[in-house]
C-alpha cells in the first residue's frame, strides 16, 4: 500500500517510519526543505530513541521516502495521513491553520479516491470541517473519506509505542474507510492489540480526554506531596501505596517540578476551551492547568527560601528537556525556572544530555556545560530538573569539592535524603521528610 504521511515532526516522522516498518511504501512530506534535506542525507531532526535505526533500514529497502512536493506524494498514495501541528493558540484553543492548509491542498490535488487519516490532536468536529473543507475545493469529482486515527505516543519512547501500543482509535462513518486503516494495522494483530471503531468525534475526544487524565494525575500527587511537605509525611510510599489499588495504578503518581511537554499544556487547555465552547465550564482541566503553574513556581520560591535571594547566585541545572530521552524543551519546567531565576539576577550553568542546542535558541544567556561536574562548578544550588539516567548516580563527594555550598533540590526525588545529607549537603526535594 502507498502512504503519504504529511509532517516531519515526532508525530509525522514516527508514523512514517513505523509504517514503513510494517512493509508499506511510505512517502514523508513536509514544507520544510532543511528537514527534508537532512532526512535524505541521512540526519534526524528530532531525538527519538530507536527512530534513526529504522529510518536507515526503510530507506536502504527503499519502502521509505522523503519529499517536499505534497501533490505528487497525494497523487500516489491511497491513504494520506496528517501529523503536522495544531499549536496553541492565546486563547487555549488550538490552531487549525496548518492542518486546513494540507486539506486545502489535498483536495485540489486528488485524481481519485483518497482516505485522509487525522493524526495531529485536533478539537472535536474537527474531521468534520475538514471533510466540508475537502468538498469544498476539490478540482475533480472523486470520492474520499476522513478518519480519525489520534496518537498516544510518548516522547523518548514513541518508536516502541507505535510499534506496541496500547490500544488503536480509528474513527469515521464510512466502513471502507475503516476497513483500509484496519489493514493498514494488521500487523499489530499478532500483537493481539485492541482496535476501537467509532465515530470521528468520539476519536477526537478519547486523545484529549486521555492526556487530561494523564495530567491529572500528575498534578494530583503533586498537590499531595506540597501537602506531604506541610505534615512531614512521605509522597513516595504514599504514592506506591495508592498505587497498588488496581483501580488507579502506579503510572503518573510521581512528583516532580511540573509536566511540560508539547502534548499535556496544550491539550489540557485546548479541552477547556472546547468545553468552553460547548457551554460548560471543566473545572478540573482549569484546575489541573493551575496547579501545573504553581508546582513550577513552588520549586522557584523553595530554592529562594533556601539561598534568601537569587541575586548574584550560581545556580546548576541539571536537566532542560521537559522528560528524560527527548531534545524536546516545549514548556519544561526547568526553562521557567531558569528565566525566573534570571530575572532576579542569578547565574544559571547547565547541562543537559542532548537539550542545550534547543535551550540556547531560548535562553542564551545560561551558560551552557560539558558535563554534570562542570555545571556544578562554583553553585550555592544545585537542581535537578530533569531525571535522565545519567543523574541518577552522581558523584556527589566530587560534587561537593565543586560547588561554592553544597545544597541539593531533587525535584524528581531520586535520591535517599539520608544518603545526600550524610555526606554534608543541604537536600530540599519534593513532598519527602
Amino acid at each position: 500500500m502507498n502512504i503519504c504521511v504529511v509532517g516531519t515532526g515526532y508525530v509525522g516522522l514516527v508514523a512514517g517510519t513505523c509504517l514503513s516498518d510494517f512493509g508499506m511504501n511510505v512517502i514523508c512530506v513536509d514544507k520544510d526543505k532543511t528537514k527534508i534535506d537532512m532526512l535524505n542525507a541521512g540526519q534526524v531532526p528530532i531525538y527519538e530513541i530507536g527512530l534513526s535505526e529504522i529510518i536507515q533500514r526503510n530507506v536502504k529497502l527503499e519502502r521509505l521516502h522523503f519529499s517536499t512536493d505534497l501533490n505528487e506524494a497525494v497523487n500516489r498514495s491511497l491513504v494520506i495521513f496528517v501529523g503536522v501541528g495544531t499549536p496553541e493558540e492565546e486563547d487555549g484553543s488550538a490552531n487549525l491553520s496548518y492542518i486546513f492548509e494540507v486539506a486545502k491542498t489535498v483536495a485540489e490535488t486528488m485524481n481519485d479516491y483518497k482516505v485522509i487519516v487525522i493524526k495531529s490532536t485536533v478539537p472535536v468536529g474537527t474531521a468534520k470541517k475538514i471533510r466540508q473543507l475537502i468538498k469544498e475545493n476539490l478540482k475533480r469529482d472523486v470520492e474520499f473519506d476522513v478518519v480519525s486515527n489520534p496518537e498516544f505516543l510518548r516522547e523518548g519512547s514513541a518508536v516502541n509505542d507505535f510499534l506496541r501500543p496500547d490500544r488503536i482509535v480509528i474513527g469515521s462513518d464510512s466502513e471502507r474507510a475503516l476497513a483500509i486503516v484496519r489493514d493498514i494495522y494488521r500487523p499489530l494483530y499478532l500483537l493481539e492489540t485492541p482496535i476501537i471503531s467509532t465515530t470521528n468525534e468520539t476519536a477526537e475526544m478519547i486523545k484529549y480526554a486521555s492526556n487530561t487524565m494523564l495530567a491529572l494525575k500528575i498534578s494530583y500527587i503533586n498537590e499531595i506531596a506540597t501537602i506531604c511537605d506541610a505534615v512531614n509525611a512521605d509522597v513516595y510510599d504514599v504514592a506506591v501505596a495508592v498505587g497498588m489499588d488496581k483501580r488507579i495504578g502506579p503510572k503518573f503518581l510521581h512528583p516532580g517540578p511540573g509536566f511540560g511537554g508539547s502534548c499535556f499544556p496544550k491539550d489540557v487547555k485546548s479541552l477547556v476551551k472546547i468545553a468552553e465552547n460547548a457551554g460548560y465550564d471543566f473545572k478540573i482541566g482549569r484546575t489541573v492547568i493551575e496547579v501545573n503553574e504553581q508546582q513550577k513556581e513552588r520549586v522557584v520560591e523553595k530554592s529562594r527560601a533556601l539561598l534568601g535571594s537569587f541575586k548574584d547566585k550560581v545556580i546548576c541545572l541539571l536537566g532542560l528537556s521537559f522528560k528524560p530521552n527527548t531534545d524536546d524543551i516545549r514548556e519544561a519546567p526547568a526553562l521557567y525556572i531558569a528565566q525566573k531565576m534570571l530575572e532576579e539576577d542569578a547565574t544559571i550553568q547547565a547541562f543537559d544530555p542532548v537539550a542545550m542546542d534547543e535551550t540556547k535558541k531560548e535562553l542564551p544567556e545560561i551558560v551552557y556545560c560539558k558535563d554534570s561536574l562542570t555545571a556544578c562548578t562554583g553553585a550555592d544550588l544545585v537542581i535537578i530538573t530533569t531525571e535522565w539516567h545519567e543523574f541518577r548516580d552522581l558523584d556527589f563527594e566530587q560534587i561537593k569539592q565543586k560547588v561554592k555550598t553544597p545544597n541539593i533540590y531533587d525535584t524528581r526525588n531520586i535520591y535517599d535524603s539520608q544518603q545526600i545529607k550524610a555526606l554534608g549537603f543541604t537536600y530540599i526535594c519534593t513532598g519527602r521528610p
